[in-house]
């Protein structure tokens, strides 16, 4: 067989005017590499999707190409890293097809080095950590499996279902530890495998969970081993089914066998819903491919960036279906959407009235609100929630029949989320059968919020004033879609004297 280096020639014919190849390969060329990247990170880039099984760098001509254990990796490599460059040592690195269909470089010169890092990688894969850092001449890192994850900037809540959906792309994750410390939100989090922790290290480490906020600095922690006593929304022990629960959260329906594989697609801890922008497995919203990350653009190097979402970048337009055309309103859904997030514009559809638009203030809210009303009921019906084609909803021309079906809240006075400080943020949960009141005048009993909430169809369960502030209740209602027509209802509703209502839903039960 004829052992040949690719024509870097042939290369820069076919990559010309940016265009890929058609033809998919498993070899792929990866151009304006920056000088002082190894072939570790080289091969960090193809890791996600599946085996590297050959490795040519190019080192004078900042090129290298990949080779992939089969043409599926090669394609779920190339469609992930096509719309948002990976970066290497802050610079993008550009991943397109090979016209190889396969490296053959057992003689080439220079390349001892390469299928050295490439052994080593393979070890790492096996549970040698240092092989692949000890054949680029790199440092060691520690051998903990034990991550310390401060987030900054906190702008939109974390919880601990969004750390391990975002964490668990890279192994299993055993335990997760959430505190605030220094004025910092903090966790610590353990794989299974310290492999599994330096690649997610090597991954996230600078990047920001949403669009400039939420930056993630990670580091390996000195502890070798959490330990958790409580399952909640704090700590949570994903190999422990007979945990306490605490604040009523749900216990994990069944143990998790570890997997192993570097990034392995987990279908997330039973009972819980996919967290903000990282949907699991192969769902809909993720790409049926093996290997594949899914929702969360991963680059790998220590540059800050956003992950981001799937579909149209940065669209903050929802296009929600099944409404009720008999009870649904701008208003109403205004109201509701705004409590995940600042509702800029509604359209319900002139002609078909159980379908609307819903602009948010951003993608992020956008996510956020799809995440928790998609399956919702709303007057009788299962409402729909996914992201529109649309970037911006268009108001009506001047003399355009729209009969009062589109409206503007821009500058709502209504918006929840326009303080950046809001203690709004870290109260955001899932529709429930119990709401939280708050801004309660002092003339205002009991009897009053009961008969209040009684008068627009809702029937209280149970009710209870905060001892500490009676400016605050909880009252639970007969069901979720009680509770959510209530919210609509009465979520700013005028006591008189300037005083209003400020509803939202509770994690708590009475």
């Amino acid at each position: 067989a004829k052992h040949a280096t690719p024509s870097l020639y042939n290369e820069k014919k076919k990559i010309r005017g940016n265009r890929s190849p058609c033809s998919p390969s498993r070899v792929l060329h990866i151009r304006q590499i920056p000088n002082g990247v190894t072939g570790t990170e080289i091969i960090s880039l193809g890791l996600p999707f599946g085996k590297v099984t050959n490795l040519l760098m190019l080192r004078g001509k900042g090129q290298a190409f990949l080779e992939m254990a089969s043409v599926d990796a090669a394609v779920s490599m190339v469609n992930y890293y096509t719309p948002a460059a990976p970066h290497l040592h802050n610079q993008p690195v550009y991943v397109q097809y090979s016209n190889y269909k396969e490296l053959r470089i057992d003689n080439q010169p220079n390349q001892t080095r390469s299928q050295a890092t490439l052994q080593g990688v393979n070890a790492v894969q096996h549970g040698n950590l240092g092989c692949a850092l000890a054949a680029e001449g790199g440092a060691l890192p520690s051998h903990t499996s034990v991550l310390r994850i401060v987030v900054e900037n906190v702008v939109y809540p974390i919880t601990l279902d969004i750390l391990y959906q975002i964490f668990s792309k890279f192994g299993f994750v055993l335990k997760i530890v959430m505190f605030h410390k220094n004025n910092q939100f903090q966790a610590l989090l353990q794989y299974a495998d310290p492999v599994n922790a330096y690649y997610a290290k090597m991954a996230l480490d600078g990047h920001s969970i949403y669009t400039g906020c939420c930056t993630l600095r990670i580091d390996f922690s000195k502890l070798t081993n959490l330990t958790v006593k409580y399952n909640n929304d704090k700590s949570r022990d994903f190999t422990r089914i007979d945990f306490p629960v605490i604040d009523g959260q749900r216990t994990l329906e069944a143990p998790f066998a570890p997997q192993n594989t570097i990034f392995p697609s987990y279908a997330g801890p039973p009972g819980f819903a996919p967290a903000l922008g990282f949907p699991q497995g192969a769902g809909p919203s993720v790409p049926p491919v093996p290997g594949a990350l899914g929702s969360v653009t991963v680059t790998t190097s220590a540059a800050p960036g956003p992950m981001t979402l799937p579909g149209i970048p940065g669209n903050s337009v929802l296009l929600v279906s099944n409404l009720n055309p008999e009870a649904i309103t701008p208003y109403g859904l205004f109201i509701l959407f705004g409590v995940y997030g600042d509702v800029h514009r509604v359209k319900i559809m002139f002609k078909k009235r159980g379908i609307a638009l819903v602009q948010m203030a951003d993608a992020a809210q956008a996510q956020l609100a799809i995440n928790y009303l998609n399956g919702q009921r709303l007057y009788g019906r299962v409402m729909h929630a996914t992201l529109s084609k649309y970037q911006t909803i268009q108001l009506p021309r001047e003399g355009q029949e729209d009969k009062g079906l589109t409206k503007d809240y821009s500058n709502s006075p209504l918006h929840r989320f326009k303080n950046p400080c809001s203690k709004n943020f870290h109260n955001i949960f899932p529709p429930s059968a119990t709401l939280h009141l708050s801004n309660i005048p002092p003339s205002v009993t009991l009897d009053d919020l009961k008969n209040l909430f009684t008068s627009k169809g809702s029937t209280v369960k149970g009710f209870k004033f905060f001892q500490k502030d009676c400016k605050m209740a909880l009252i639970q209602l007969g069901s979720v879609e009680e509770a959510v027509h209530a919210l609509i209802e009465l979520h700013n509703h005028d006591f008189g004297e300037n005083q209003h209502l400020r509803v939202s839903f509770s994690k708590s039960t009475i």
